[in-house]
């Protein structure tokens, strides 16, 4: 059984570009069309001030980045055991930060954005469940700011996808760490005895 921790590396190198993604799409969310104006006068729909991309995707993420990153070289099984474990808690953070960042998402995503129509500021697509998604006829209701809902749509399937992305990567780091955690030390306690 070969050293798992080039593998455990990888992911972590996979997981910074992710994470950066996340927190440049977050960063987005908060400046529509790339105006300071609507955060000023807190225009923004209320589920992207939940940061999923910022902290969710993006800073929790670091924590398995790093840690996966910063594995030492395997030198004993024991020293290889316990590495596993660590970056199996590592990989438990991130599983909980790209969740966190997908739910966050997908409300936002459900409740629409805030925008003003000819009624007012309002939400306008909140009690529709998501349907407006699939009719984008309608998302002209929003005057300003402009081309709102294509801006907000786009950038929470991205966090969305991103998401999905660091989920599988953790998911996979946790089935690494867990069989090496707990096989390695087994395996090198048999090889031990088969020498003696």
């Amino acid at each position: 059984m070969c050293c798992s921790v080039g593998f455990a590396r990888s992911l972590g190198l996979a997981l910074l570009p992710l994470a950066l993604c996340c927190i440049v799409a977050n960063l987005l969310l908060l400046f529509p069309m790339g105006e300071i104006t609507y955060i000023q006068q807190d225009r923004l729909a209320s589920y992207i001030w939940y940061f999923g991309g910022l902290g969710g995707g993006g800073a929790l993420m670091l924590v398995p980045a790093v840690v996966f990153i910063t594995l030492g070289k395997c030198n004993c099984c024991w020293n290889e055991s316990l590495m596993m474990c660590g970056s199996v808690l590592a990989a438990v953070v991130g599983l909980v930060g790209s969740g966190y960042c997908f739910v966050m998402s997908g409300f936002a995503l459900v409740q629409g954005p805030q925008c003003f129509t000819s009624l007012g500021w309002s939400y306008p697509f909140a009690d529709q469940s998501g349907r407006y998604l699939l009719q984008p006829e309608t998302w002209s209701r929003c005057l300003q700011p402009v081309h709102i809902v294509e801006w907000n749509v786009t950038l929470l399937f991205v966090l969305m996808g991103l998401a999905v992305l660091e989920f599988i990567i953790c998911l996979c780091q946790l089935g690494n760490g867990l069989v090496n955690a707990v096989c390695r030390p087994c395996c090198y306690k048999q090889e031990y005895s088969l020498n003696a």
